[in-house]
């Protein structure tokens, strides 16, 4: 949501704003809903103040044994007028409600100005990506070793399901558990297993309802399924005020994603790369204002070590105003290097909302002592997709005979086994 004072005292900057996410001006129409809410509030206030007054001179008139009629009318007609305009504040605040959370966060100063992708910054390139004659795809790999099964997943579940087995099953879940312990031992995250379902109120929090409301599974109970644990770790602080010293507060989850991939018919249909059921280690940051900016970079950071910790080359990038994300304020993505598909793909997307996602889910911080409140910033990152990046340990350490070298990064995690192999 947005500061709707802010946007009364520069309406000019929230659309310059806007039209740097390539929309049309809103202020205009915020404000004189905004406008017209107020003065219900007013001529409510007005009314109920005269109502009062009145019913107290009709007591009077009663005890001086005087008529009242003419004062029990005007009671009466304020009533009605009463009720009509609390009608009219309520319908007035839920349009206005309603324009704000469909309206995207305002990019930051220094996010650059561009359409679509093709407006994107690199920021750097950490690795050489390895020159692979025999390079192939992670399903072709995964196939011929007879532990990537599709068809199986196709039959369960249909489209966009996999099946893994074995050791591949088993390098899925140690890519997982190792990122995991990276961010919680050496970067100062807490672990939390939260719920995979949550409430409306929950997704509306982190600016999934009501615009993306088609990317979600909703059970039969109503709950939606977690499209990223971003939404329930985020939510762990909606509607509470915090201690501004003890933030920022960081937590990490290794949890299953759900998305229905809606408008994404015809991209990546073979393989891992787009699925309807994955998992992902999500870093949430909960900061002070003034703390945002430089745990955007941490966070980022943090990110980043996973892939260097595994040896798998990527390149960071600034997203531009075009191609961020709906609650984000600045985004950077990281793509990792793919050899099967000589490109490099996103792993990672780290974004930082400010106060975008807090206001939605009234969530504020303040220092101790203090009676004044502020929202606090929220910040979201993939630590990062399991899936994605298990396909890249398959492609970059792909052998001419078909097996798999196993980073040394993760070698304790599977036994202390070094490849994959189709005798594996």
């Amino acid at each position: 949501m947005h500061d709707l004072r802010l946007i009364r005292d520069n309406p000019e900057a929230f659309d310059r704003g806007l039209a740097r996410r390539g929309l049309s001006p809103m202020s205009g129409e915020i404000l004189d809903l905004d406008a017209r809410r107020r003065a219900a509030q007013t001529a409510l206030q007005e009314m109920q103040a005269r109502r009062n007054e009145a019913s107290k001179e009709i007591g009077k008139a009663r005890r001086e044994g005087r008529g009242a009629q003419d004062l029990m009318a005007e009671v009466a007609g304020l009533k009605e007028g009463i009720q009509q305009t609390e009608e009219q504040e309520r319908e007035t605040g839920a349009a206005l409600d309603t324009l704000l959370a469909s309206l995207p966060n305002i990019p930051a100063d220094d996010v650059p100005d561009g359409p679509d992708e093709s407006g994107n910054v690199e920021l750097r390139r950490v690795g050489e990506p390895p020159r692979l004659n025999h390079a192939v795809e992670h399903f072709e790999l995964g196939e011929k070793l007879g532990l990537m099964d599709f068809a199986a997943g196709a039959k369960l579940s249909g489209a966009r399901f996999t099946v893994l087995r074995g050791k591949l099953a088993r390098l899925e879940r140690a890519i997982g558990q190792f990122m995991l312990d990276l961010h919680v031992n050496e970067h100062g995250y807490t672990e939390v297993m939260p719920p995979l379902m949550v409430r409306d109120e929950a997704a509306f929090g982190t600016g999934q309802l009501p615009k993306f409301a088609e990317d979600l599974f909703r059970t039969t109970t109503g709950h939606w399924l977690i499209p990223t644990a971003e939404v329930p770790l985020t939510n762990l602080v909606a509607d509470r005020i915090l201690d501004l010293e003890d933030l920022p507060l960081r937590m990490a989850a290794l949890t299953p994603c759900f998305r229905s991939e809606a408008g994404a018919a015809g991209k990546d249909t073979r393989g891992m790369i787009r699925q309807h059921q994955f998992w992902k280690v999500e870093m949430v940051s909960v900061t002070g204002p003034d703390q945002s900016n430089a745990e955007h970079e941490r966070m980022t950071q943090c990110a980043e070590t996973v892939l260097k910790r595994l040896e798998l080359p990527f390149r960071t990038i600034a997203l531009c105003t075009g191609d961020m994300g709906f609650s984000a304020t600045r985004t950077y993505d990281i793509e990792v290097w793919l050899p099967g598909q000589n490109a490099y793909r996103e792993i990672s997307s780290c974004s930082t909302c400010g106060d975008f996602q807090a206001r939605r889910m009234k969530a504020r911080c303040r220092p101790r002592g203090d009676k004044n409140t502020q929202f606090v910033h929220t910040l979201n990152g993939s630590g990062v997709a399991v899936g994605r990046c298990l396909i890249a340990v398959m492609e970059n350490f792909q052998q001419p005979n078909g097996s798999i070298i196993v980073p040394e990064a993760l070698r304790p995690y599977m036994g202390g086994l070094d490849r994959i192999a189709a005798d594996a």
